[in-house]
């Protein structure tokens, strides 16, 4: 008899058992993780606060490709000091650093775990659709964090942390402030990018398809600028640097609601 015939016959209990040792893995694998980043403390505060640095990498990107460009571009210099306002701030906020970092590194085998679980109540067919959307999401959402990464959280910071409303007000950051604010963006980019499975998704129940998604293109455009715009800060640069992988990932759905067709 098939493994999946097996686990088919499962009773409540036993599914109920199955998920409960399945918890208890990923928990260990999380953890794990999550001591081995807080035992490097320096490391992975070095990361998580380089983006709040004047000569962050993107900013010497961007400098080059203007350089390179023919025009004499530089971002200015500044310094914005961190703070911590309660006496236990620094070490409760390394606790929760490290368990959102053990569950990030932990979350390829958080989906192994997930699919393992489920793949027993699926067609074959089901399972190949289900490795390739699951692939698919863990893809997009690194793709997303790294976006956040290198560029709307560094530029953002760069903005708000220098914006003043006169001279004699000056910021000066909380590290609770940076790291809520570091880990929403970060978030919000990773579930942003996933449009293309959505449209997936979208597309194989009828609700849309590509002649749609083509004809209000334009609306997408614009509409992608404006919510570009709500999680940017005002700039131009910024602007585009986001809007234009946005509306990449609506030409994409746009190729994924055809395929589904």
């Amino acid at each position: 008899m098939s493994p999946a015939k097996n686990d088919n016959l499962l009773t409540f209990g036993g599914h109920l058992e199955v998920l409960r040792r399945m918890l208890f893995r990923i928990i260990g694998v999380a953890g794990a993780i999550a001591v081995v980043v807080f035992c490097f403390k320096d490391e992975t505060f070095r990361l998580l606060l380089a983006p709040s640095e004047w000569n962050f990498i993107t900013y010497r990107w961007l400098e080059e490709l203007m350089q390179r460009a023919g025009i004499d571009f530089h971002f200015e210099e500044y310094h914005i000091d961190l703070i911590a306002t309660d006496l236990s701030s620094q070490f409760m906020t390394h606790i929760t650093t490290a368990v959102y970092l053990g569950l990030l590194g932990a979350s390829p085998y958080i989906l192994y775990e997930l699919f393992r679980f489920i793949s027993p109540a699926l067609y074959e067919n089901e399972r190949k659709y289900s490795v390739q959307v699951v692939l698919t999401i863990y893809v997009l959402f690194i793709a997303g964090v790294l976006m956040s990464y290198f560029v709307l959280f560094p530029i953002s910071f760069r903005f708000l942390g220098t914006y003043s409303v006169a001279d004699k007000v000056h910021s000066t950051i909380t590290l609770d402030s940076y790291i809520t604010t570091f880990t929403s963006l970060t978030l919000i980019m990773g579930v942003v990018f996933q449009l293309p499975v959505v449209a997936f998704f979208l597309g194989k129940l009828g609700i849309i398809s590509s002649s749609m998604l083509t004809q209000y293109r334009k609306h997408a455009f614009i509409l992608i600028m404006f919510v570009a715009a709500i999680i940017t800060p005002p700039d131009i640069m910024t602007l585009v640097l986001v809007t234009l992988p946005l509306y990449l990932l609506y030409e994409v759905s746009i190729r994924v609601v055809k395929w589904v067709e």
